[in-house]
């Protein structure tokens, strides 16, 4: 398929708005092309008009689209639809609203396969194989199950199958690891990189993650307010940007390895302007740090470079050397916290558990009655001024360890102690001082902020109910909470409609600051911002709370993120602590083996750099039924023998607090896992303490 010149618009009263402008692209059999750039880029638009499903508003209002050297708007419905019938195919975002919840797994790949509806021995042997293919260990069973009886990451291999299953000459894939977690997605990575290649499709990669876009693609396109602004293959988009806007995502994405206190992230600043408000010249001249009269005054061509095209006037002096394209880095560095600081958040031993209804048959047999274990023995201790990071797979019990310590679900054992005093464990039985003192930024902030609320109603009302501030005091005290969160006062005045993402969620953490806590618990906080907003939020953190002395509970799946805000890191599975410690030793081996495969899978902006993998089989145990011995036996590739299966595993002490539940000895685990991932430990990419910072 090749797009010449596409600008695609969207009816706006009378008129069009150009929401993608003047784009070239080429997508070759076997060749991954990556399509990156924040929110309001135009990612999304460009993928719809390639598969010609623009909304009924939308529409191509210039350039040509061609499909097997026939321009598609030339083209009638019926036969575009015939055109496209099985030659182009989609993986969405999120699967389980592609799949059919009616109908059983195979029937629908029986049908991506035939059309017809007619199901006979041999389609569904094609069927299974198909599911085999995109390595489903017991075919029969996936298909006959229905899709809301298999996971995330089992219902996307399914859908890949389905695209698959017309053998296309186009996949499009938007986002398909998004939701995912880091193992499962590592896995699906490797589905489609070898997929891809065994087929020879060509394959157009949607994604905000450039993490993973380096992973996969041969070449990237980089967009920005509609405009391409670089192309170029991965490695040389990677190591070598041409453009700004590309090396500020660059830099502000973090690496892993990299800490808060070694690197100071340089989000860009500003945001994407609206497609009915471009400025004069180059669009990313009001956030470029390279913008002089020229670049806002005339609009630059896309010009072909070594290996790739650039829209920048300026990129000849950046390819020379001659001029800077990072972001100024902000100013200060963060200092370590005091080793000795005092816990102001205690957990021993705390558990969850959700007690199950007995079936009929199971009360009239006397059947015990079962329940989940979502948290169970979880042991920890955050002090003033760090930052306990907690990472595992969804369904490991991160979450629920929040609710648990925050009083909104009411564990079932154990104790919470806050700045040694231990709290009731429902939060209505809670004291208004604990609540204070311990607050919460969730991960959606549309759904933390009442839409009907002001920002200044919104911070004042926690100023005047939980820390006591007069009414006549707390205008100022609102001014003051959106200054420390880097927003203007006008924004009192303004509802969460007229912010962005990322100026909501400052929102969030102003009001969660308001009551002046001790603790502050963020549960994916940052883990749905484009890369920009996010490390400028991640700087954000660590200025406040070495203002402010608050410790953190910082729970992720992005391990990048983790290792750069906090001090120490708890890996948790199956709702068990399996390894705990400082951040700098948990990051480096020895490391428990489901650590290793979580690092092993976290993506690297290091295109076709060889490092070892480690990938898990199979799903997460349910919770209802855990295995016995080690949580982790069933799925570990360091199983060691009966042992692991029968016995729990002994927790093993290395320095500096580091320890492991396992049953390997330390020396052995470092002495493997240095060997197969080097002295710098997993996955940490050579400068990681300098890229994507002021060093």
């Amino acid at each position: 398929m090749r797009l010449e010149g596409v600008s695609v618009g969207y009816r706006r009263g009378r008129g069009w708005v150009r929401a993608v402008r003047d784009v070239d692209l080429t997508l070759e059999r076997g060749v991954t092309y990556g399509l990156v750039g924040e929110s309001g880029s135009g990612k999304t638009t460009l993928a719809h008009a390639v598969l010609q499903s623009l909304p009924a508003h939308g529409r191509l209002l210039g350039g040509r689209i061609l499909f097997r050297g026939r321009d598609l708007a030339t083209l009638g419905p019926e036969a575009r639809r015939r055109e496209f019938h099985r030659r182009v195919a989609l993986v969405p975002q999120d699967p389980l609203p592609s799949l059919n919840p009616a109908h059983r797994v195979g029937r629908q790949v029986e049908e991506a396969l035939d059309p017809s509806g007619r199901s006979t021995p041999e389609l569904r042997g094609r069927a299974h194989a198909l599911l085999e293919a995109v390595g489903l260990a017991d075919p029969e069973r996936v298909a006959g199950a229905y899709p809301h009886q298999l996971s995330g990451g089992m219902q996307q291999r399914i859908l890949i199958a389905m695209a698959l299953a017309g053998e296309p000459d186009l996949l499009v894939l938007d986002e398909p690891t998004t939701n995912l977690d880091v193992t499962t997605e590592a896995t699906i990575l490797d589905l489609v990189r070898r997929l891809v290649h065994d087929s020879g499709t060509a394959v157009l990669y949607v994604s905000h993650s450039l993490g993973v876009v380096a992973e996969l693609c041969d070449r990237v396109a980089v967009l920005y307010a509609g405009e391409m602004v670089e192309d170029a293959p991965a490695t040389r988009l990677f190591t070598q940007p041409r453009h700004p806007y590309t090396q500020g995502l660059l830099d502000s994405v973090p690496r892993l390895g990299s800490t808060r206190h070694e690197v100071t992230l340089r989000p860009i600043p500003g945001r994407i302007p609206p497609a009915t408000d471009l400025p004069a010249g180059c669009v990313f001249a009001p956030r470029c740090p390279l913008a002089v009269d020229d670049c806002r005054e005339a609009t630059p061509a896309l010009e072909a470079t070594p290996e790739g095209r650039v829209r920048c006037w300026r990129w000849p002096e950046v390819e020379a050397g001659q001029a800077d394209p990072h972001q100024p880095a902000p100013a200060g560095r963060l200092h370590a916290p005091a080793e000795d600081a005092e816990a102001v958040l205690e957990v021993e031993h705390l558990a969850k558990r959700f007690p199950l209804r007995r079936s009929l048959v199971e009360l009239l047999r006397g059947a015990p009655r079962r329940a989940v274990r979502a948290v169970e023995d979880v042991s920890l201790s955050v002090r003033r001024g760090h930052t306990l990071g907690l990472v595992g797979e969804s369904g490991s019990g991160k979450s629920t360890t929040a609710r648990s310590v925050l009083g909104l679900e009411a564990a079932s054992a154990g104790t919470v102690r806050l700045l040694g005093d231990e709290l009731p464990r429902r939060l209505e039985r809670r004291p208004a001082s604990a609540i204070r003192r311990l607050q919460m930024v969730f991960q959606s902030s549309d759904e933390a902020l009442n839409p009907y609320r002001s920002v200044g109603s919104t911070l004042g009302r926690p100023l005047r109910r939980m820390a006591g501030v007069p009414r006549e005091e707390a205008a100022e005290r609102v001014a003051r909470l959106l200054e420390s969160v880097q927003l203007p006062r006008s924004y009192a005045e303004k509802r969460p409609a007229q912010l962005s993402g990322g100026e909501k969620q400052r929102v969030a953490i102003a009001r969660a600051f308001a009551a002046e806590p001790e603790v502050l618990v963020f549960d994916e906080s940052v883990s749905g911002l484009d890369v920009s907003v996010q490390a400028a939020i991640l700087n954000l953190l660590g200025e406040l709370q070495q203002v402010r002395g608050s410790g953190y509970l910082f729970i992720s799946h992005d391990l990048a993120v983790v290792g750069f805000l906090a001090d120490q890191v708890a890996v948790v599975y199956l709702g068990r602590v399996v390894e705990t410690g400082p951040a700098r030793s948990v990051l480096s081996p020895p490391y428990h083996p489901y650590s290793e495969a979580l690092l092993s899978a976290v993506p690297l902006l290091a295109p076709g750099v060889e490092r070892a993998r480690v990938r898990l089989e199979g799903d997460v145990p349910s919770p209802v039924d855990v295995p016995g011995g080690c949580p982790f036996h069933t799925r570990c590739p360091r199983l060691v023998g009966p042992q692991c299966r029968e016995q729990a595993p002994p927790w093993r002490h290395g320095p500096d607090g580091h320890a492991i539940a396992c049953h390997i000895p330390l020396e052995e685990l470092a002495s493997v896992q240095t060997a197969l991932f080097g002295d710098g430990g997993a996955p940490a990419v050579p400068g990681a303490t300098s890229e994507g910072g002021d060093g």
